[in-house]
């Protein structure tokens, strides 16, 4: 397969942003109560990076990716694509499109990038899970768009399915393409994102380059070769006159998951208006 050309990361503005995002929906049976939804969200996500949207169960986040694709309206506030209105038609020219003459050639091309060109001719019912999310991958990639948006894109996918869909994904960013996704499985996460913004309650609580915030402050951790049991020991003493060599000096960092834990702990759920 010959790959697509790699896209500018040049490009001025965001691939995304979200400005002061609401969205409240009425309580069914009780139409003066309002669920908060997503509260002043603010985001903004750069060409060519994957940005994690995490959060637990009803904490915001497909609200979020269902505004920024224009499929829902918000209460308050507005999302863009690329500049442009989300709302509007136009945005999907953002994400791009092919004139109908080049589809055939893009299928054949797709299938071959989600390993799926021997199983062409078999029916769906017969695919697994697995298989069947690198479908919906490929037919999101089917009009070559500069952002691809990814809502659990390895929900219920077995961990070799897993392991495809990441390598998927950190394959479009290796293109230049805008990853956009919301997970729940944080260590894959953890491996593929640039940035992740952390929803509890439709609040942001959490938001940055992922090493940044994993980091623990306050300590260092030391990564040497060909040291001894005896030179660990000592080593704050003797690394400079042994023989050891100093390979990296970094923050120690904790996993995306304990952070996850901690942020959203005290999240209840949407927040409820009267």
């Amino acid at each position: 397969m010959t790959d697509s050309p790699r896209r500018s990361r040049t490009e001025t503005g965001p691939a995304v942003a979200v400005h002061g995002l609401t969205k409240t929906f009425s309580v069914p049976l009780h139409p003066a109560r309002r669920i908060v939804a997503v509260k002043d969200l603010n985001l903004r996500i750069e060409p060519g990076e994957v940005y994690g949207l995490l959060g637990p169960n009803g904490s915001g986040k497909s609200t979020t990716l269902k505004i920024i694709l224009g499929l829902v309206s918000p209460t308050r506030g507005r999302t863009e694509i690329f500049g442009r209105d989300s709302r509007l038609v136009e945005s999907r020219e953002a994400v791009g499109f092919l004139p109908e003459k080049r589809l055939r050639e893009r299928v054949n091309e797709l299938l071959d990038l989600v390993g799926l060109s021997k199983a062409r001719k078999r029916r769906l019912g017969t695919y697994s899970k697995g298989m069947l999310q690198r479908i919906g991958l490929a037919q999101a990639l089917i009009h070559d768009p500069r952002l691809v948006v990814l809502d659990e894109p390895t929900a219920g996918v077995d961990p070799a399915g897993s392991r495809e869909i990441r390598d998927l994904i950190l394959n479009l960013k290796s293109r230049g393409i805008t990853v956009l996704l919301s997970s729940h499985l944080l260590a894959q996460a953890q491996e593929i994102c640039d940035r992740v913004g952390i929803l509890a309650g439709g609040v942001l609580v959490r938001e940055g380059h992922l090493q940044e915030l994993i980091a623990i402050e306050n300590q260092t951790e030391l990564v040497i070769a060909d040291a001894s049991a005896q030179l660990v020991d000592e080593i704050e003493s003797v690394i400079n006159r042994s023989n050891a060599k100093l390979i990296e000096r970094r923050k120690s960092t904790t996993t995306l998951e304990r952070l996850f834990l901690d942020a959203t702990r005290n999240d209840e759920g949407p927040t409820k208006q009267t």
